[in-house]
């Protein structure tokens, strides 16, 4: 009986995590690395494990930094199970179709680009394509419903557990047992920021002998919700005043949806204007919020209520979808007085980079920041003070008015934490993964009770 740990070890992304028991090798997610080149180069080396020998992958979440390299695990010659819940397998797939669409994209960039400076075109191939992300959903199996356990195998059993990330979002209690030995291991997966609307909170964790917990804001506490949103009426209501436009950053799956939401209560209640224009410039966050629409049951009462009622806690006046490349561009021409939300939150890629091309530079708008971003993203550097930035290659001056309100974020902060592994009882063991190396050992000082240990990448346990 083992584990092993391949992603998101020190390090904020790219989780990954391999339990062996009873003759069988059970993974937990298989996301992609997300920040600098460096850490782009990671997802082509070898996982730390044969791909073939993997019998079931557990998918926590949809995010890219976990399930973004399940087609590369198919490519490489995994034939089992994927095995989570209705709404994950739904958003995973418009997240691995997207990923795919982007490296394409990027390897069409740089192939023309090397052809100029001598580079082979092998050199940008794609970690996987588009059929290959399409093709990995074959392997997608049972659905998984929360609190329901999953006989996996003899001996390996599953259940999964809300964790009131984004939509579908779980931790994951294994059970194990082989001759002679038991074994119980909770995954936290990513856990959600409690007392939100539109999801539930986290599900009470059962006892568990060993914890695998993510300590992303291990180190801080999250300023209070109700402030945050009242700082992003302000926010927006300053930079239409000095005639310019705010920027949004965010990711496609909930801080769209969740902006959205507060968006429409704020030109209900009149803490905006009814004027205001909103600009969702993300295929992706688009169709995410229709899926959204789609799985009602996992949604807190208050948002069930907007829907049984017949109205959509995502939608407002001047809410514009904008799908095509065409009316992306024709954004440009708005000089102020739009809420513009784009992809990615953390500035790696996606439309997000042109919208800040043309208004970072301008100090009657302002970017706003609304969760976290990696070390060496563009996002981080703008945060950090950066004077100029490199947008496709070119210097842009940063004039407008910076904003990171962290009180929106989807992840749990270190009091929720600490109070999450607290309730599991006294587990004799806990791996922090899913944090950066300072933060994960501020939260280790914290942690009474437990043996605690912060793996290394491709370090392998005995249970």
């Amino acid at each position: 009986m083992k584990l092993s740990f391949h992603g998101a070890d020190r390090g904020v992304t790219g989780s990954c995590h391999l339990v062996e028991c009873a003759g069988h090798r059970i993974l937990i997610d298989c996301g992609l690395y997300q920040g600098g080149r460096e850490l782009s180069e990671e997802n082509a080396k070898t996982f730390g494990f044969d791909a073939a020998e993997i019998d079931c992958v557990l998918l926590t979440h949809a995010h890219l930094d976990h399930c973004g390299r399940l087609p590369l695990l198919v490519k490489r010659g995994f034939k089992g199970e994927i095995v989570t819940t209705a709404a994950s397998r739904e958003l995973a797939r418009l997240v691995m179709m997207d990923a795919a669409h982007l490296q394409e994209e990027e390897a069409r960039r740089l192939t023309h680009g090397g052809e100029r400076h001598g580079k082979h075109a092998q050199d940008a191939a794609p970690l996987y394509s588009i059929m290959d992300a399409f093709h990995t959903m074959e392997f997608f199996g049972r659905a998984a419903v929360y609190d329901r356990p999953i006989e996996l195998f003899s001996g390996v059993r599953a259940t999964f557990l809300d964790a009131g990330h984004i939509l579908g979002s779980a931790s994951i209690l294994l059970e194990l047992e082989e001759p002679g030995r038991r074994r119980s291991v909770l995954f936290s997966g990513d856990l959600g920021n409690a007392g939100r609307p539109i999801l539930r909170d986290p599900s009470t964790p059962p006892r568990a002998d060993v914890v695998v917990m993510e300590t992303t804001y291990g180190d801080r506490l999250h300023k209070p919700f109700q402030p945050s949103v009242a700082e992003l009426y302000e926010a927006v209501i300053a930079t239409f005043k000095r005639g310019g436009n705010v920027v949004i950053p965010s990711f496609a799956l909930e801080r769209a949806q969740e902006l959205l939401y507060f968006l429409r209560e704020g030109v209900e209640s009149g803490a905006l204007p009814r004027s205001t224009q909103v600009y969702l410039d993300s295929p992706m966050a688009i169709s995410a919020t229709e899926i959204f629409e789609r799985h009602r049951e996992c949604y807190e009462a208050e948002t069930a209520a907007l829907f049984s009622q017949g109205r959509d806690p995502f939608h407002l006046p001047g809410l514009h979808f904008t799908r095509d490349t065409a009316e992306s561009i024709a954004i440009n021409r708005i000089s102020g007085g739009a809420v513009i939300m784009a992809g990615s939150g953390m500035c790696t890629g996606g439309r997000i980079k042109h919208h800040l091309q043309n208004n970072l530079n301008r100090e009657e708008c302002s970017v706003i920041f609304v969760g976290y971003a990696a070390t060496g993203t563009l996002a981080r550097r703008i945060i950090d003070g950066a004077k100029s930035v490199k947008i496709y290659g070119e210097e842009t001056a940063v004039r407008a008015a910076i904003h990171t309100i962290n009180g929106f974020s989807a992840h749990a902060d270190q009091a929720e934490l600490l109070a999450w592994h607290g309730r599991i009882g006294s587990p004799a063991r806990t791996f922090l993964v899913h944090g950066e190396e300072q933060v994960m050992a501020k939260f280790a000082e914290r942690l009474a009770g437990s043996r605690v240990d912060m793996p290394a990448l491709n370090q392998v346990y005995e249970l």
